[in-house]
């Protein structure tokens, strides 16, 4: 059982969405909720890169409400303490508001709000009837998140993916405010939108959105985040509060640091920031941390290890087995002294190309420091994918009467989007 309230006890009165946001420092780089990723190390090292919020990893509220290995192993003693892990919002998949309720009561005085995952895409989503599989029951999302906000003692918010349809996607962003959600954050990706298919993030939805919503509602954009700078082209095109990052921020937590342009700081070498990131690691207690430490190097080094394949097989042989001295020993110190070696024998140098139709520039980057991915479809990377879709409008309006409606123009409209920005390999990060 949850635990709960002292009989004749009164709750403490729950900030709403602007009053909560103004305590929390006024947020804009946020690290996305993502299952098995966004754990503790993680947080503390993204953090430390610029973000100013950070969710939890997607819990399941049945597993967590019910079973205490599960909420042990994945919300250790560290997670949430004020000192190194806040602000901090704890995230549910739930189909079930008693559930649901239960599992939010054990985090309700170690984070500031639990949001409601609405957007999971992935087939174990369809299966358990949660995520963006909920998009089709308005009731029932009306009821988890009502639930929370009648009776959990810190605001409730939600993450939501998006229909094809505006009007649509605008009337359900409605159903979830107006159950009690306090913060709402788009993905501006549809649920079909995932894996190959993943597409452009649609910037200008999320603007109608938020252009319809009422102006004071906290609203989080996700979709689309490349580089820093996109970060503040995203909150000036869409006008949100704040943004969100999952796949970018997985690849590389410089992608939050806007302070200054520092390269060091905006795309860390991986012999550095592998150092860093492990010495947090060793101070962090907990299954959950350790259980991520190797998925984490392998998105950090993903462009690494193709040139260092003696590193890639030592990763990949890693283990639970190991022990963190045994990992410093064969990894990172290994990363350290191969990374060294490449520096003294190849110039260090960031190049940003030209400004593209989608209003930003890619960058060459060294191999040896963390950068964006872009997936491969149909074997073309992201990048080129863009560049022959924006090749096609123009060669199609070439042929078009300038007098004559444009049927592609809704499409090429989203092709003018920011940069491809592919969901990763791995489940984890689209939800």
């Amino acid at each position: 059982m949850a635990p709960v309230r002292e009989m004749g006890t009164e709750a403490p009165t729950k900030l709403a969405g602007p009053e909560l946001y103004e305590k929390l420092g006024r947020p804009h780089k946020i690290v996305a909720p993502m299952v098995d990723q966004s754990e503790l190390a993680w947080r503390i090292l993204s953090r430390r890169y610029g973000a100013d919020l950070a969710y939890t990893p997607m819990y399941h509220a049945r597993l967590f409400a019910t079973e205490q290995h599960y909420r042990d192993a994945n919300f250790g003693p560290l997670d949430g303490d004020a000192a190194c892990d806040r602000p901090l919002v704890v995230q549910f998949c739930a189909n079930d508001p008693e559930y649901l309720l239960q599992a939010a009561k054990f985090v309700e005085n170690r984070c500031d709000a639990v949001d409601l995952n609405l957007g999971c895409p992935q087939g174990i989503a369809r299966k358990g009837h949660y995520g963006s599989f909920l998009m089709e029951d308005w009731d029932l999302v009306r009821s988890l998140i009502a639930k929370l906000h009648a009776e959990l003692a810190i605001p409730v918010t939600a993450k939501i993916r998006v229909y094809d349809d505006w009007e649509r996607s605008l009337e359900y962003a409605r159903i979830v405010l107006d159950a009690g959600a306090q913060f709402i954050t788009i993905h501006g990706r549809t649920r079909e939108m995932k894996g190959q298919k993943t597409g452009i993030a649609d910037w200008k939805l999320l603007k109608y959105l938020r252009d319809n919503l009422p102006k004071d509602q906290v609203f989080f954009a996700n979709g689309n985040i490349l580089y820093p700078e996109d970060i503040g082209r995203c909150i000036d095109q869409v006008g949100c509060d704040g943004v969100m990052s999952a796949e970018g921020n997985l690849h590389n937590p410089g992608v939050f640091w806007t302070e200054t342009d520092e390269k060091d700081k905006q795309f860390p070498r991986i012999d550095k920031i592998s150092r860093e990131y492990f010495e947090i690691l060793k101070t962090t207690p907990g299954e959950a941390s350790r259980v991520a430490f190797k998925s984490h190097m392998f998105k950090m080094l993903r462009n690494f290890l193709p040139h260092h394949t003696d590193i890639r097989d030592k990763l990949a042989r890693v283990t639970k087995h190991h022990t963190l001295d045994q990992i410093e020993t064969e990894i990172i110190e290994e990363i350290e002294r191969t990374v060294e070696k490449v520096c003294e024998e190849s110039k260090d140098v960031v190049v940003t190309g030209e400004v593209e139709e989608w209003g930003g520039a890619y960058k060459q980057i060294p191999y040896w420091r963390c950068q964006p991915y872009f997936r491969r479809v149909d074997g073309k990377s992201g990048q080129q994918v863009v560049s022959n879709l924006i090749q096609d409008r123009k060669r199609k309006a070439e042929n078009i009467d300038a007098e004559q409606p444009d049927p592609e123009a809704p499409k090429a409209a989203r092709l003018e989007e920011p940069g491809y920005r592919a969901a990763t390999d791995s489940a984890k990060t689209a939800a």
